[in-house]
């Protein structure tokens, strides 16, 4: 048995379009920029979209966004004080006969990798979790879950094996997007939109759809074509004003109001911002986003009209 929800740890964040100069909001685009994103060593971050800006000292850094803007796991991290039932039940059935002389020292390792993930102290976790996919490597929670701390740390070609098993050995399609995201940024955009096809076919939660959506967007923004990337949000509905929006609609606005100003309408980008601010004021990067973007055109004439004039 799967033990649903590895996520909410990593779902500080989602994904796709980095920004031309620092990366994740947007992307680093060049593939000198994917190179010099290769190496950092907390998190990966995925393709363009976040803005820095040098003017703004107080604002979020780079990797507090990229956080944010990450596609995330769709698994909800359980307490590692005592092995869940079902994950050491899921370890026993992999080992076999094996599990006898393995147990004691695969749960604690297993228990300690969960933990560690949870704290988000990723290269801890994959060290203790690679212990445990060499000993067990048909337990998909294991597998899973070094596949997700690996992306963590922007190792992402180390990342796809794991995560590439999880689905062999489950059917699921809920680490697809960030499958994707690993495509993504090794330069791949036929697998990116090949894995697209395989998670619509899956018929995911509406969550991971989205998800993936949002990386495929990225990957034909990447690929010079804007006009595709927002065709496939829009017609899927991601600009569609929700009376109760969720994070995702938030992450969904956001990507589209990137792509939305970098095809130069700035009036619908101006639009999109405005209401993750009006639902969120502290959401990625939309207060400076705004602010690059200034004021409707009409509210710049009505701010230099002479005083008294009709």
């Amino acid at each position: 048995m799967v033990r649903k929800g590895w996520g909410s740890v990593a779902r500080r964040g989602a994904s796709t379009v980095r920004d031309g100069t620092a990366g994740h909001g947007p992307d680093d685009e060049t593939p000198e920029g994917r190179r010099r994103t290769r190496t950092r060593q907390d998190e990966f971050v995925p393709e363009r979209w976040v803005r820095t800006d040098d003017r703004n000292r107080g604002a979020p850094t780079r990797a507090e966004r990229a956080e944010k803007l990450r596609p995330p796991a769709h698994r909800a991290v359980p307490a590692p004080a005592d092995l869940p039932p079902d994950i050491a039940n899921e370890l026993a059935s992999a080992a076999g006969p094996d599990w006898n002389h393995l147990r004691d020292r695969i749960s604690e390792r297993m228990a300690a990798g969960i933990g560690a993930y949870e704290r988000e102290r990723y290269r801890d976790a994959s060290r203790i979790l690679k212990t445990v996919v060499d000993a067990v490597p048909s337990a998909p929670s294991a597998r899973e879950l070094l596949g997700l701390s690996q992306y963590h740390q922007s190792y992402w070609k180390a990342a796809l094996p794991n995560l590439e098993a999880f689905a062999a050995l489950t059917g699921s399609v809920d680490q697809h997007p960030v499958r994707m995201d690993c495509q993504r940024a090794l330069g791949r955009p036929k697998k990116v939109e090949a894995l697209f096809t395989e998670l619509r076919r899956g018929s995911p939660d509406p969550e991971v759809l989205s998800e993936g959506r949002l990386v495929l967007a990225g990957t034909r923004a990447d690929g010079g074509d804007l006009t595709g990337a927002i065709a496939l949000l829009v017609e899927a509905g991601a600009g569609r004003l929700v009376r109760n929006p969720a994070e995702r609609h938030l992450r969904q606005w956001y990507v589209l109001g990137d792509l939305m100003e970098r095809s130069g309408d700035l009036p619908k980008a101006r639009e999109l911002f405005l209401r993750i601010r009006a639902v969120d004021p502290d959401a990625y990067d939309v207060a400076d986003r705004l602010e690059s973007l200034g004021p409707p055109a009409g509210a710049r004439r009505a701010r230099n009209r002479p005083r008294g004039a009709r």
